[in-house]
């Protein structure tokens, strides 16, 4: 036992002694799509997402229209997020001053913006910046939907990460929260919202 033990020991000391080899960074950063938000929403919906190509003056009518088909009655929203996006005929919670986590709790769903969406994966990051508030409001909640505009898609990751912040609380949502048992029984809802509807606003 003692001869193993130092042999791993040894093993990691000349590792730890090695000269340090140089990681490429040559990261693909100028990718083009057609139509990014056209791959966008194809890959949000592999991942059985809900998704809506929408115009800005048609938005607050489509979540209206999200919202109606759902029979909500009761949303919360970051405490910054636009007055015209609270439509009518909903009950509107703002998180200010922070709601606690029963009542997050108690509420149909979560409307917010996004810091980034990334076509080629069908990701849409979150940064708990404008629009989006604190992480516990897109986890806690059973249905999420999502406001994405147009100038907010990059098609690839390195793309998408030049425009965020590495020490922001970054969230990567890709398709309604879902995992699997060793039978790969898929179950959805466990690790944050079981219902995941996107609106993509093109100009």
């Amino acid at each position: 036992m003692a001869d193993a033990r130092d042999e791993i020991l040894a093993r990691i000391g000349r590792a730890a002694r090695r000269r340090s080899v140089p990681v490429p960074r040559d990261y693909d950063t100028d990718r083009t799509a057609t139509d990014p938000v056209g791959l966008l929403r194809e890959r949000v919906e592999d991942y059985r997402a809900v998704v809506h190509r929408v115009t800005d003056d048609g938005l607050p009518g489509a979540i209206t229209a999200c919202l109606t088909a759902r029979d909500t009655t009761t949303m919360v929203v970051p405490a910054d997020l636009p007055e015209r996006l609270r439509v009518p005929g909903v009950r509107w919670l703002r998180d200010d001053p922070p709601l606690p986590l029963s009542e997050v709790d108690s509420v149909d769903g979560v409307l917010t913006g996004c810091a980034v969406a990334i076509a080629d994966t069908g990701t849409i990051v979150l940064d708990a910046g404008a629009a989006q508030g604190r992480r516990l409001l897109t986890l806690v909640p059973d249905y999420h939907l999502c406001v994405v505009r147009a100038d907010q898609i990059e098609v690839s990751v390195p793309q998408a990460l030049r425009r965020l912040d590495p020490v922001r609380p970054l969230t990567f949502v890709s398709g309604p929260s879902a995992t699997s048992d060793i039978e790969l029984d898929r179950v959805e809802g466990v690790h944050g919202p079981r219902t995941l509807e996107v609106l993509l606003v093109e100009p």
